[in-house]
């Protein structure tokens, strides 16, 4: 497979125009300590079941990214990964104690209704440039149709994130049955019921970019779209992020989910 060079990557991550907040990011040691025993206690009390465990980076910067149909798949996701997460959440949930504790202490970033969602970008600007974990539901927001099919289509700020740091791997997480296991409204799981949770081989930016299923550049392409005027070049990075963005999509669904 053709490869893009180290200069049409640096074009790609500068034309995204998403810069950190200029400070580093740690995770919290509370969540360091939570990570450390939680996953472990909700593998032995829910029936939740994994395929791909082995495609899970160990190390480094990743972007977990996966669909969104129940309060429990952040901590699906956290289970599966066996590494600190840290995930865009609205506003809602900063908004009363205990959850504001909770989700302050776990290193958890707030996105604000006024601003959208420019400064929570930032602060995953920060996560991932400090070689962090970030996790994102690219619907945007847990489903609230009624009936199947349940999966929406996506927001493009995963791929912008993935665009900025090109190199960094995307892992594409399908849940299935957690809307069954702790259905909208309801504040208490039913630990019996069958979750599967299928783990795809990671995708970086740079791959999907160059490849002919994918974004099909060439480092002519990037400097082409480099040329352009403000207006067209970003006209042309959008495309690559809604082209992204549902493959992402596809690729959840045709694992099956709901």
């Amino acid at each position: 497979m053709e490869k893009l060079s180290g200069s049409s990557l640096e074009t790609i991550s500068g034309s995204v125009g998403l810069e950190g907040t200029g400070e580093s990011f740690k995770t919290p040691i509370l969540y360091k300590f939570c990570e450390a025993f939680v996953p472990v206690l909700l593998r032995s009390v829910t029936n939740v079941h994994f395929r791909g465990l082995e495609n899970i980076p160990r190390e480094g910067a990743a972007i977990f990214s996966g669909n969104h149909l129940s309060n429990l798949d952040p901590f699906i996701k956290i289970i599966a990964a066996q590494r600190p997460i840290h995930y865009l959440a609205k506003e809602a949930h900063f908004q009363r104690q205990p959850h504001r504790f909770v989700m302050v202490s776990t290193g958890q970033i707030e996105t604000f209704r006024e601003t959208g969602a420019k400064d929570a970008l930032a602060r995953a600007v920060d996560v991932l440039g400090s070689g962090g974990c970030l996790g994102i539901f690219p619907e945007g927001t847990r489903s609230r149709k009624s009936n199947p099919p349940f999966l929406q289509d996506g927001k493009t700020g995963v791929a912008r994130l993935a665009a900025r740091f090109p190199n960094i791997p995307v892992v594409p997480l399908t849940i299935i049955g957690s809307r069954n296991c702790m259905p909208p409204g309801s504040k208490l799981p039913r630990p019996w019921k069958r979750v599967e949770v299928i783990v795809d081989v990671p995708i970086t930016f740079a791959d999907w970019a160059a490849h002919s299923d994918g974004g099909g550049l060439s480092d002519d392409n990037v400097a082409s779209i480099a040329g352009l005027s403000y207006e067209a070049r970003d006209a042309a990075m959008r495309k690559l992020y809604r082209g992204f963005t549902d493959q992402i999509i596809g690729t959840m669904r045709q694992r099956g989910a709901p």
